[in-house]
């Protein structure tokens, strides 16, 4: 059954839907809800109105508490006539959400009353509101994405799937779903769905020709979306060829480089981790691709919430929350580096360089007894050793053990001729250290030293020149 619009409305209703937009404008909600309840009795499919209702209850009803909850006098009742009176049930289930309009049986209700009376996207309405007042209930939401897949709106099922995604990064439900539905509406505005092959909807066949030529170069978004569509139509009919599953994850990961979008980073992850699956983890490169993106995928995240906190996320409700997913992924993205720096050394033991970068991150880590072992192999490499041994110092300062701590770091420094970035730290560092070993002088050396060559270095210049004024 097809929705009603304003122009289809009796006179009389018309007038008073206009009211009734009167009323909302000027904030009389009260007024507004029972306007909108005497219009939608004679016009049960006019949404619009069911909108504005819903905002009018929701506001109005603001830090109220409900009269009813879970499975009330009137959903036991809207359910015996959905069958018989599915118009009657929905005129019963908008009475019943006026003091509660985030209700999810009352809402389930409505959501089946519509559809038993033909009103699909009246239904999905219901589906809307029972995800905007329970925005972490996965359930619901998947159900919201399947009415969106089977009605076409694929922009739509993105978006819930995503949300979904965004709640729980293991639902590989929701995962393939986004994914599918972005492509699908890929190829609907590209005309994939109509179109025979990418040659119909790339007008220009000289520029086909030169994409085959040139092995898909792409240079814009638009391109990849379409040589995405394309591939997916094909992969979809054939989900284990691990040729084009790989073919997809480095278009998403192309289109990500451009757009660094959320939803262009969880594609070109699913697609490497179902190639990596297929593969059976044999391909190096694969894999490295895998943990690479999902490492970025995690510094976007803590960089989206570090920004957020930056800009006041500290006075929100839910900040504790935040804080503690962001303080999370700041340990997982730790985790993740330092396994995929083992990995690295565990294949070649004898590779000084990512002795050093394992050492790195576990300082990084706070692990400083782990990270001595490390280093101190590292020391060997000529590159890596003034580094190595620097932060060496480092793990001996944390430890305690400051006269090993002065040893490492005064060679470091005396290897070092000209005053460049990487001796002012060292020299900074042992001046710090001699300072809690209560050798002021020494300390106080190190850093006149800087103080030399860089006034403005940290705060150098202050400890240097208070020590003159005493």
């Amino acid at each position: 059954m097809a929705l009603q619009t304003e122009k289809e409305l009796s006179e009389q209703n018309r007038a008073l839907w206009q009211k009734s937009l009167a009323a909302y404008q000027v904030k009389n909600f009260g007024y507004t809800i029972s306007l909108v309840q005497t219009v939608l009795k004679e016009a049960p499919g006019f949404l619009e109105a069911r909108k504005i209702l819903r905002r009018a209850e929701i506001t109005h009803t603001k830090g109220k508490k409900a009269f009813m909850s879970g499975l009330s006098a009137a959903t036991l009742k809207g359910s015996s006539l959905i069958k018989k009176d599915p118009l009657a049930a929905m005129e019963l289930a908008e009475k019943s959400l006026e003091t509660d309009p985030y209700n999810i049986a009352v809402n389930n209700m409505l959501k089946d009353a519509a559809k038993a009376a033909g009103y699909p996207e009246i239904a999905a309405f219901a589906l809307e509101t029972i995800v905007e007042g329970n925005p972490k209930d996965t359930k619901i939401m998947h159900e919201l994405g399947e009415y969106y897949t089977s009605t076409g709106d694929q922009e739509k099922a993105v978006k819930i799937y995503t949300r979904i995604v965004e709640i729980n990064p293991a639902d590989l439900v929701a995962n393939k779903m986004s994914k599918d539905s972005s492509a699908r509406a890929t190829m609907k505005s590209g005309g994939w769905d109509t179109a025979k092959s990418y040659r119909d909807v790339i007008k220009n066949k000289g520029e086909a020709e030169a994409l085959e030529q040139k092995g898909r170069v792409v240079k814009s978004t638009e391109m990849i979306d379409t040589q995405i569509a394309e591939v997916y139509a094909q992969w979809e009919q054939d989900q284990q060829n691990s040729d084009l599953s790989r073919r997809l994850a480095r278009l998403w990961e192309d289109r990500y480089e451009i757009e660094l979008d959320a939803e262009s980073i969880q594609g070109a992850i699913y697609y490497y981790s179902h190639t990596n699956q297929l593969t059976s983890g044999t391909d190096p490169a694969v894999a490295r691709r895998l943990s690479d993106l999902q490492l970025r995928q995690l510094e976007d995240r803590i960089k989206t919430l570090e920004n957020w906190f930056a800009e006041g996320g500290d006075q929100h409700p839910d900040a504790a929350q935040y804080r503690q997913e962001l303080d999370d992924l700041i340990l997982q993205k730790s985790e993740s580096l330092i396994s995929e720096a083992r990995k690295r050394v565990e294949r070649n033991p004898t590779d000084l360089q990512l002795r050093y970068e394992l050492g790195e991150r576990l300082v990084a880590a706070k692990q400083f007894t782990e990270a001595i072992t490390e280093l101190q192999r590292a020391r060997q490499n000529p590159a890596a050793r003034l580094k190595a041994m620097n932060l060496l110092g480092q793990c001996y300062t944390e430890k305690g053990m400051l006269d090993l701590a002065v040893k490492q770091l005064k060679d470091a420094a005396s290897e070092i001729l000209a005053m460049d970035t990487t001796k002012k730290e060292i020299l900074y560092k042992l001046g710090q250290v001699y300072e809690k070993m209560g050798k002021k002088d020494e300390s106080l050396e190190c850093m006149k030293q800087i103080y030399e060559v860089d006034y403005g270095y940290l705060d150098v210049a202050k400890r240097v020149e208070s020590s003159y004024g005493g």
